[in-house]
């Protein structure tokens, strides 16, 4: 093997690896900001359901506004929504496991109690 090429290639792979790092790196620092943006939004929520309390208003309802609007934030920013395709339901609407009708043939009755039954 030439000397130099083996010099070559172990460079370039130390600088593959050193880009991959760096590329790493910058996904920890993305997510950790995201982290703590979620945590500060988390913490406003708090707050405000705390004043609202105080005040003697509702706070349930002001923070299912909010989780509301969040939503509505984060939908508008997403990609396309799926729509869900039709799909029929899996038994007929009669069918109730409970009351023993509309079951189909499958219908459990006790054996008959005789004297060979024990034992």
């Amino acid at each position: 093997l030439e000397p130099d090429l083996v010099v070559r290639r172990q460079e370039a792979l130390a600088a593959a690896r050193l880009r991959m790092q760096e590329e790493l790196n910058a996904q920890a620092e993305r997510y950790k900001e995201k982290q703590r943006q979620l945590e500060e939004e988390k913490r406003r929520q708090k707050i405000a359901m705390w004043e609202s309390m105080q005040e003697g208003k509702s706070y349930k309802g002001n923070l299912k506004l909010n989780q509301q609007e969040a939503e509505s934030a984060a939908s508008t920013s997403s990609a396309v929504p799926k729509s869900k395709p039709n799909k029929k339901p899996l038994r007929g609407g009669g069918y109730n496991p409970l009351s023993g009708e509309g079951g189909g043939t499958c219908s459990w009755r006790p054996g008959r109690r005789g004297p060979s039954a024990g034992g």
